[in-house]
């Protein structure tokens, strides 16, 4: 009887599948340089569909854009996603491209898998958190975060509270890792390279040749390809508008990119200062003779973004917009108000945008940088000199954002934050003392300073996770955002300021400025614009006085601090990035920095720089949605916008570069 023959043991040489393959999803072992690229590719597939992700989340902050364009922007995404993966996998790749033999070692391969493992689910982390995160300041997270962080004083607090109520953003996450784990784990080495049996020489020539190759490519991966400057998160810009730019970028490789970036370049578009001064100047004169010495109390308002004041939002709902709102509302009527826009969209940007009329058109805060450790001053630093007393208020933990340090060092004599309050009752367990209390707080402290003064007040209940006293929330409204029930919360706060405060032997004697550090998450269209986006309240009040109307004037937060002191006659010379805006005949404009790109409000247009080049202009009177770009059609305005957005930078640049903000 013949023999049945035996089959030869299956090799698991190149492209073999392992012994506990998947029924769907079958083991591929294979030569080391072939899984490296398996492994790269399995990331940046999941990296590219994470995109689709953070879009499906955020899908109202970028609607209205056409079909076509959305493919580009995720076509043009790939550069960026490649550029990622390679500078996240750059110790997986040189581990893995080592020409010696101790790389085929299990334990070797098992500590590369290690870090590649780990340093691409961080990746994804950071791209899932912006799904978040991203609707709070609309744009990438970028390096400054991890500074930030340093400095927001509750972080530990409000990760819980993060956690809790977007739950399904971690969920998300945690099954997206599983999902590219497994994928990438079908990949595994099963040998490592030519043998032979004199073996070393033929070894080491064919895997330095396929280092070097490999090498050349992750350096064309990570400039995002061969042109003559690798791409960087402005480069974004040249595929969409500035609000689509996080779209095309990803988390990973905004926050690697701005990593020890230069935070600004000395630019030299006008040759002399002269020419420079002609366009535009910061330093400003007050007029002499006039000086009154007026009280000064400046309110910042969390959140409050102009989409929530009823007054100025009548067409939305078909009429039904109530808003959320009713004392500001009502305090409007009586006063000088604005249009305004914020410098930016975070608190520690808003801040030394009001009171030392400095924005921060860097990646950074400017009081997150070095500069800030220059010679600057703010408002009440110019007054303390004419013999203010002078006193910020802020009912979060101190050392929050650093708002201690900065206003002390710009001549802030006092700050009164949780610890001086000295009642922990009034906690609200994450951020600090509720507003209704801290007011009245504020109120009786002011009330014991010796006049004149100058306060500045920065409220905090309507900040996530948006606190609202349990005997409120049956009373105050909801509306569309979480948020707004904690708006009209901090309102009533500010009402019951008012009403205490009027009662006051030095309220008649006071200016009252009030305005928001920056917006919230929006929920109309025209608030998710690049304009509207920014779109805050500025309202200037003094009890029986003249100083009313609603001015249709281009304002900004930059603008209060000499504002302010054109009105109380202040006489001496200052340097201020913003402009009197009881002043018409003076520029009036509004200018932010976001994912490398300048945006500018100025005359009904909005003009949008990437630093070297304009890239959008929009006429926001005929077009307040920001959908017909017009710089080729209307070149001559594009150019006298271009120039004077230029002359601004070159004084913000080279100022800040040269330590040259006070007045000569």
């Amino acid at each position: 009887m013949a023999r049945k023959s035996r089959k030869p043991p299956r090799s698991r040489s190149k492209g073999s599948s392992g012994k506990g393959s998947g029924k769907w999803f079958r083991t591929y072992r294979g030569n080391i340089h072939l899984i490296l690229l398996l492994r790269l590719l399995t990331v940046t597939v999941f990296l590219f569909l994470s995109r689709a992700v953070f879009y499906v989340f955020n899908i109202k902050y970028f609607a209205g854009v056409p079909s076509m364009e959305e493919l580009k922007i995720f076509y043009n995404g790939i550069r960026f996603d490649i550029a990622a993966i390679v500078m996240v996998n750059l110790p997986f790749i040189v581990m893995y491209l080592l020409p010696f033999r101790f790389r085929e070692k299990k334990g070797y391969l098992a500590i590369a898998d290690i870090y590649f493992y780990f340093a691409n689910i961080i990746a994804l982390l950071a791209n899932f958190i912006d799904i978040v995160y991203f609707r709070f300041t609309l744009k990438r997270i970028t390096a400054d975060i991890f500074t930030y962080l340093q400095v927001g004083g509750d972080f530990d607090k409000l990760l819980p509270q993060f956690v809790k109520d977007f739950w399904y953003v971690p969920l998300a996450w945690i099954v997206y890792t599983l999902l590219m784990v497994y994928a990438a784990s079908r990949f595994r080495v099963g040998n490592t390279g030519p043998k032979s049996k004199g073996g070393n020489f033929s070894y080491y020539l064919v895997n330095v040749f396929l280092m070097l190759i490999f090498a050349g490519l992750s350096v064309i991966g990570i400039r995002g390809g061969w042109q003559l400057r690798p791409i960087n998160v402005v480069t974004a810009a040249n595929y969409t508008t500035a609000r689509n730019v996080p779209l095309v970028l990803n988390t990973p490789f905004s926050i690697l990119r701005t990593w020890n970036n230069e935070k600004l370049k000395t630019v030299h578009w006008f040759r002399t200062e002269e020419d420079l001064d002609k366009v535009y100047s910061p330093l400003h004169q007050g007029k002499k003779g006039n000086f009154k010495r007026m009280n000064v109390m400046i309110i910042i308002m969390e959140s409050f973004s102009r989409e929530h004041i009823g007054l100025f939002n009548h067409d939305l709902d078909n009429g039904r917009y109530q808003g959320f709102t009713p004392f500001m509302d009502s305090l409007i009527q009586h006063s000088l108000y604005f249009d305004a826009y914020a410098n930016g969209k975070t608190s520690i940007q808003g801040i030394p945008a009001v009171l030392s009329s400095i924005p921060s058109l860097m990646y950074e805060s400017f009081i997150q940088t070095s500069y800030a450790s220059g010679k600057y001053t703010s408002i009440g630093g110019l007054l303390k000199a004419k013999g203010y007393s002078t006193a910020f208020f802020h009912g979060g933990s101190n050392g929050t954002m650093g708002f201690d340090s900065y206003t002390h060092y710009v001549g802030f004599d006092k700050y009164y934050g949780r610890r001086e309050y000295h009642n922990e009752a009034d906690y609200d367990g994450k951020w600090g003392i509720r507003d209704e209390q801290f007011f009245q707080y504020a109120a009786a402290e002011i009330n014991a300073m010796g006049q004149p003064f100058c306060a500045a007040f920065f409220s905090l209940s309507s900040h996530h996770p948006y606190y609202v006293p349990p005997r409120y929330i049956n009373v105050l409204r909801t509306g569309n955002l979480p948020i707004q029930q904690s708006i009209m919360y901090a309102d009533l706060s500010l009402a019951e300021f008012f009403h205490t405060v009027q009662h006051m032997p030095w309220y008649k004697n006071t200016l009252f400025v009030i305005t928001a550090d920056h917006t919230s998450e929006a929920y109309y269209p025209y608030y998710q614009t690049n304009a509207g986006q920014y779109a805050v309240p500025l309202l200037f009040y003094r009890p029986g006085d003249e100083l009313k109307g609603m001015s249709r004037i281009t304002a900004e937060q930059t603008d209060i601090m000499p504002t302010v002191l054109s009105y109380i006659g202040y006489e001496g010379k200052y340097l201020a990035f913003g402009n009197n805006l009881l002043d018409s005949l003076g520029p009036h404009y509004s200018i932010h920095y976001n994912s490398s790109i300048y945006g500018m409000m100025k005359e009904n247009y909005l003009l949008e720089f990437d630093g070297a080049r304009s890239t959008h202009l929009f006429n926001l009177l005929k077009d307040p949605m920001q959908k017909t770009n017009l710089l080729i059609s209307e070149k001559t305005e594009k150019q006298r916008l271009e120039l004077f957005m230029k002359a601004f930078i070159q004084q913000y640049n080279n100022r800040l570069i040269e330590n040259r903000l006070m007045a000569e």
